[in-house]
């Protein structure tokens, strides 16, 4: 697999939220004061709950996730600002690996990897060119193509998984190519062609999708051909974290894929549920994956398939707004699933959400 150029440290100005407020009339001001102290409040519950190490959870995935939430924040933090953005930073360095991973372990290894060298390239810090460039290589060598057997029409080609296992998915695809968009991978290589290759297959979009089990509404799935919720139905998170991934990879507006997803979460648009998906497993995880898509996605409101107009960075704000604990936290308290019992990512995923509804 040849990898044609790197560059780990092309700026991301259009991608990362920037520290310039949304003052703009893009939201109630009143809904945007709000926003700015559930974010403050969730970024001091982290500050409560970091180990004396820099980490959360003592997992790289988490303290990746949570350094983001601080660096990308409107305050604009910076290692400048002390030991609770080092330490975490510092964390991360750790657990680089050989092979250029991050991770302390082989069973999320591209997770990992991927969420920490996003908040690597957040810090805005040369020294982490080269780490960066190295993960950028092994989230690369991951992708199944021909050198591993899989030829263009394998369900599975251009797909990516956890790193420990051959079985790839559209939640490792989506964070896999966030992480090589926003750390400026080049923009030329195959990869990302190969990559909306299997973020279509995962789709229920017979137009587009070439699998026999692809029905019509638009949606995503886990992966081609299953779901969690039951068969292959399209849910909230996936469909989210699918048109993220078209965007990000290429695919623009008048994309009849991007143009399905969009219409399948005007169909359910919703906040209060990860719509599709049972006892609202991944609830936190839709949160944080629709606030980015549907900032990239360039909308200040959505208009739902009954023609009503919906303000998500306001909606998105006092729904949050309903569920943040005293202590500043969150958590899914319907189901623990996929880590959602832990107030660390709950938290971290709502404050990234919300740095997406503030910023510009």
């Amino acid at each position: 697999m040849k990898i044609s150029s790197i560059f780990p440290l092309a700026l991301a100005s259009l991608l990362l939220p920037a520290t310039v407020i949304a003052d703009d009339g893009v939201m109630d001001k009143a809904l945007l004061d709000e926003a700015k102290l559930l974010a403050d409040s969730g970024l001091h519950y982290l500050r409560q709950t970091q180990a004396e190490d820099g980490s959360w959870s003592s997992s790289v995935g988490v303290t990746a996730l949570g350094l983001r939430a601080f660096l990308e924040n409107r305050r604009g933090y910076t290692e400048g600002d002390g030991p609770f953005i080092t330490r975490p930073v510092k964390f991360l360095l750790n657990h680089v690996n050989e092979d250029g991973s991050i991770s302390e372990t082989n069973q999320n290894r591209n997770y990992n990897t991927a969420v920490a060298i996003t908040a690597l390239q957040a810090t805005n810090n040369p020294a982490y060119a080269e780490i960066i460039a190295n993960a950028q290589r092994y989230i690369h060598k991951l992708q199944l193509d021909s050198e591993e057997g899989y030829e263009p029409d394998h369900k599975y080609y251009g797909g990516i998984g956890y790193g420990g296992d051959e079985r790839p998915d559209l939640s490792n695809i989506y964070h896999s190519i966030e992480a090589m968009k926003i750390t400026g991978f080049d923009a030329n290589d195959p990869m990302w062609e190969k990559a909306l290759t299997f973020i279509s297959r995962s789709q229920n979009n017979s137009e587009t999708n070439d699998q026999e089990w692809a029905s019509n509404d638009g949606g995503f799935a886990y992966m081609p051909g299953y779901s969690p919720h039951g068969g292959t139905v399209s849910y909230g998170s996936m469909t989210a974290a699918g048109l993220l991934s078209l965007l990000y990879a290429g695919a623009d507006k008048n994309d009849p894929r991007v143009k399905a997803a969009y219409d399948w979460i005007r169909a359910n648009y919703t906040v209060e549920t990860n719509p599709g998906a049972k006892k609202n497993q991944g609830l936190f995880y839709y949160y944080n994956a629709f606030a980015k898509t549907m900032r990239a996605y360039g909308e200040k409101d959505l208009v739902d398939a009954q023609g009503v107009s919906h303000n998500w960075r306001e909606d998105l704000t006092r729904q949050l707004k309903g569920m943040q604990s005293k202590d500043g936290s969150w958590v899914n308290n319907d189901s623990p699933r996929w880590w959602e019992g832990d107030k660390n990512l709950c938290t971290a995923w709502s404050v990234i959400a919300l740095n997406q509804v503030i910023n510009k």
